[in-house]
């Protein structure tokens, strides 16, 4: 049996020190991962059910392949992970405002090891989601204005619960047409919350998208004898 705990990594960064803990919870016989922000949890690995459907339901809305897709937020990885066992994924390019948590990738530490950083259609970007959606030149230096078939985001809890001050002004009807510029027509822009389908969330996607609709993930909670959490994933398409 491993460490009861053990922290894998303590870092500064701008909007606070982050950490990666491994935990190992006996009732369960299994390691937990998780990430903190000071002492606020932003990831664990017993709870990736809709950071899995983030990806499964935004790519299940296209059709077609060669697509090229773009997740905010890296975390543990699980919504990278997902977009990439698609086929029809050909690139995806992840950015991520902590650069700890890319080095924790690229140097093995989440439980998926250096997965995402070793797949040649994967790219590892840190930089500010929300303030490059806000841009004209977008998310790729190199291509002013690059459009992406599908952007999932997977920064803030929900866009109510923001985790900084950098976030304001995206969650609104012009913040989400700026991030527009940068999708393709028929495209998919996908947000996840960890609270239930809020209709006021769908109806901001409606203002600046074409088609928005809700999906609950309903999954388990093992720390809780099996209890249902109903977690969403909200979907906006591009005419």
């Amino acid at each position: 049996m491993s460490a009861l705990f053990e922290e894998l990594d303590y870092s500064p960064t701008p909007i606070g020190a982050i950490s990666l803990r491994r935990r190992h919870i006996l009732a369960l016989k299994t390691d937990v991962f998780e990430i903190l922000l000071g002492e606020e949890h932003l990831m664990s690995s017993l709870f990736t059910a809709s950071e899995v459907a983030l990806a499964d339901m935004g790519l299940a809305a296209l059709s077609g392949g060669d697509l090229d897709v773009l997740v905010g937020g890296l975390g543990l990885g699980y919504t990278a992970q997902a977009a990439l066992a698609h086929d029809a994924v050909a690139r995806l390019t992840v950015v991520d405002l902590l650069e700890p948590v890319i080095r924790w990738h690229r140097e093995g530490l989440v439980p998926m090891k250096a997965e995402l950083a070793d797949d040649p259609r994967c790219e590892l970007v840190q930089g500010d989601f929300f303030a490059m959606a806000a841009s004209d030149a977008g998310f790729d230096g190199d291509r002013p204005a690059r459009q992406y078939d599908a952007i999932l985001i997977d920064i803030d809890h929900t866009p109510d619960r923001l985790l900084h001050g950098g976030s304001q002004g995206f969650y609104t009807a012009d913040g989400l047409r700026a991030l527009k510029r940068f999708v393709k027509a028929g495209g998919i822009v996908g947000l996840w919350s960890d609270e239930a389908p809020d209709e006021a969330i769908t109806g901001l996607l409606g203002q600046a998208f074409e088609e928005a609709w809700a999906e609950p993930v309903v999954f388990a909670n093992p720390l809780q004898d099996g209890r249902e959490v109903t977690q969403a994933v909200y979907l906006g398409r591009k005419g």
